[in-house]
């Protein structure tokens, strides 16, 4: 990786001497923090340094945080915005009509400079990606932003935030752990959400398991990224264990390839400008390997070839020499298939009854997921049914969103931090854009990050490769916000007044 900054970074040595000073808050620094942690924490002189001991002590009114590696996690925002779950003066479960974060303030940030997550594993640089999560939590834990990507410095000032929600999986897996770390050395008292364990305690209360069912098996569609950790089975395993509940459930674990990035609209996965498959694509394609597009699943996939939805070229022999998908709606088709076809070669044989959303992008295309499953119930091969006995007769899709929104409330209801404010319900949106002061070879030609530096840069530096800046039209995909617009209309409705 060749590409560097205009500007030098702080030096290393200025850093280690500010941590040795006299008067620094701590002399002694955790062996096993990451280096941004210490930075933050110790070193006065780092762009990542939080003046901690400045937080405010009194939190009720600040801000809740919301993060994600998009804008999926507006899915999150709008259970959160949406939830009436609670009596508002008791706190007791039930329906009052009042919403029961009426009042509170948001910050959302959409990290989408640095997505998709899910791919820093698969490039063996899931160091660089803990890195990116625990600058996510210091972004909403500071009180600055940038007004744009020309700033050298953050001119943009903010409230800092009262509580975290992790709302990325992919970000839960890999950094919930270190955010908690960072959050109690930094003696806030503020706490972190994540959207693993609200989901895994979700499919199991929906599915109301007595101890005594038929084997059964569990689904989980996620990122590569988060598939790769093992986070959902192990937290699914451990659920059981501590519920008591000795019934076999086998678990499904697909990643889904490529999907959150077709959400997002990011071109190296889908182009609704090409006609014509592109060398610089990195979804899916034909081949026999994990995650690759099987010909002989064609009829079972049944996509959509209408309007260059995909992307093909035909062999002289009359099949496909190159396949490629290119809108949302297939990269769904493809996952769905993909996990049932990954439990039918398994050999287990088990009704599938709960499918958790493992990403907070999927639920966009929940609609393209159900109809995925209808008709593999029905889909007929050699005069047989492949796939009819591996869905249960009565399915149900997990999106951890509105239980990681139940999840927030319950913690501040618990801290005493709820705002109980009479003023209206107000959002604040920033994403993450490249830094202006990158040098052109480090871009693609459509301003955004390569992705060779993207995923090749090194952790512990004090390069500020990406900036956060307010969420704008110039900033946000069009195709991204109409989508924003039809299925999230409160975050759209708290957002759309402030872009320009």
């Amino acid at each position: 990786m060749h590409c560097r900054f205009s500007q030098c970074s702080t030096l290393l040595a200025l850093a280690i001497l500010v941590l040795l000073a006299p008067g620094c808050r701590k002399k002694v620094l955790p062996p096993d923090n990451l280096a941004v942690v210490n930075k933050a924490l110790y070193d006065t002189a780092s762009n990542f340094y939080v003046e901690f001991d400045e937080y405010p002590a009194e939190m009720r009114n600040l801000p809740i945080g919301v993060f994600d590696s998009g804008t999926g996690g507006l899915t999150v925002l709008e259970k959160l915005l949406s939830l009436d779950n609670f009596d508002n003066i008791t706190g007791e479960k039930g329906r009052d009509s009042i919403l029961d974060f009426a009042g509170e303030h948001f910050i959302y940030l959409a990290d989408q400079a640095n997505m998709p997550y899910g791919n820093y594993n698969a490039e063996e640089n899931s160091e660089y990606l803990q890195e990116l999560v625990i600058k996510d939590a210091l972004f909403l834990l500071d009180d600055d932003y940038f007004a744009n990507a020309i700033e050298e410095r953050p001119s943009g000032k903010k409230p800092r935030v009262k509580i975290i929600v992790a709302a990325c999986n992919t970000a839960t897996a890999y950094g919930l752990d270190l955010i908690r770390s960072l959050l109690e050395q930094s003696g806030t008292g503020v706490k972190v959400i994540g959207a693993i364990g609200a989901g895994v305690r979700a499919t199991l209360d929906e599915l109301d398991l007595k101890g005594n069912e038929a084997p059964f098996a569990i689904g989980v569609l996620a990122t590569p990224g988060t598939i790769a950790t093992g986070a959902y089975e192990q937290a699914l395993r451990a659920e059981l264990a501590a519920r008591g509940i000795n019934t076999r459930v086998d678990i499904v674990n697909q990643g889904g390839y490529g999907f959150a990035e077709a959400v997002d609209s990011d071109p190296d996965y889908v182009n609704p400008l090409l006609f014509a498959p592109s060398s610089t694509y990195r979804g899916p394609a034909l081949g026999e390997s994990d995650g690759s597009i099987k010909e002989e699943l064609l009829k079972a996939y049944n996509f959509d070839f209408s309007e260059n939805r995909m992307l093909a070229r035909r062999s002289p022999g009359g099949g496909y020499a190159s396949l490629q998908l290119n809108s949302p709606e297939n990269y769904a088709r493809f996952s769905m298939v993909s996990l049932l076809e990954r439990h039918r070669q398994s050999g287990e044989g088990t009704p599938i009854r709960a499918i958790i959303l493992g990403c907070t992008h999927y639920p966009f295309y929940l609609e393209t997921l159900n109809e995925t499953l209808a008709d593999l119930r029905e889909y007929r091969e050699d005069g047989r049914y492949p796939y009819r006995d591996l869905i249960a007769d009565e399915i149900v899709f997990i999106d951890p969103a509105v239980y990681t929104a139940i999840e927030c409330y319950n913690t501040l209801r618990a801290d005493g931090n709820l705002a109980y404010r009479i003023t209206p319900t107000k959002v604040d949106a920033y994403i993450s854009v490249p830094s202006n002061l990158l040098e052109d070879s480090c871009l693609t030609p459509e301003g955004l990050l390569t992705y060779e530096f993207k995923y090749g840069r090194k952790t512990g530096t004090e390069d500020q490769t990406t900036k956060q800046v307010p969420f704008s039209l110039s900033n946000l995909d069009p195709n991204n916000l109409q989508r924003i617009q039809d299925l999230l209309p409160n975050s759209y409705a708290l957002i759309a007044p402030s872009l320009k």
